[in-house]
């Protein structure tokens, strides 16, 4: 008897002493390892966009009513962009990959390949883990209406500013990133952008939603717009 209990107990201290460091793992070290990975392709876009090597659809005037431009021709799990939240930070910079899939967004947010491309006419629709994986969207819930999202292609600035959310929502409805969503309060095609994460905190059941629109373009060459100066 005394024998099978401390082999159960044994068990249990191996159980829990699992467990603990697979909490340890999921809270720290894929943190660690995503804030690298981000830190990286943002260096990478960097240094590319320096050496002349920038690849972006061209842009229209956000009231020009020219046609959607074709998709760019970006891999997937291919960096290319650049998004800044002042909101959540001034050191707040995130890179922004083509795609959705687990491993993408490991390694930075993630565009929905089916929606519009950045700046286009549409509804760019971005995706960002809440928690793990360097918690990208860990205050999702600060968002307000006004603030702005800026992003860079390494050609041109688009500042767009939210006007609906944080709002909540289930995984299951999917037209939320359409190009007119539904629930967004626009009435017409537009040039839109939708961020998504997880709700709760540290769960999957519900997702947050935001919508903006985009207000101004400016080309990098002018500096940066007026939203990231201090």
């Amino acid at each position: 008897m005394r024998v099978v209990v401390r082999t159960v107990s044994e068990l249990c201290i191996t159980v829990g002493t699992l467990i603990v460091l697979f909490v340890g793992y999921v809270l720290f070290w894929t943190g660690v390892k995503a804030d690298n990975d981000m830190g990286e392709q943002i260096d990478q876009l960097e240094e590319q966009w320096a050496r002349g090597a920038v690849r972006s659809a061209p842009t229209t005037a956000p009231g020009a009513s020219a046609a959607p431009a074709e998709p760019a021709p970006y891999e997937s799990g291919e960096a290319f962009a650049i998004m800044y939240i002042p909101r959540l930070g001034f050191t707040w910079n995130k890179p922004v990959l083509e795609g959705t899939a687990t491993d993408t967004l490991k390694k930075g947010l993630g565009h929905y390949a089916r929606t519009a491309q950045l700046g286009q006419k549409g509804n760019f629709s971005v995706a960002g883990h809440r928690r793990t994986y360097g918690d990208p969207f860990k205050d999702f819930p600060k968002l307000r209406p006004g603030d702005a999202v800026v992003l860079t292609d390494g050609a041109t600035w688009f500042t767009y500013r939210i006007d609906k959310g944080p709002y909540k929502t289930v995984p299951t409805d999917v037209e939320v990133i359409d190009p007119v969503p539904r629930k967004s309060g626009y009435t017409r095609a537009g040039r839109y952008l939708t961020l998504t994460t997880c709700e709760p905190e540290w769960g999957h059941s519900h997702r947050l939603i935001v919508w903006a629109h985009l207000d101004s373009t400016q080309p990098v060459e002018a500096g940066k717009p007026e939203a990231l100066r201090r």
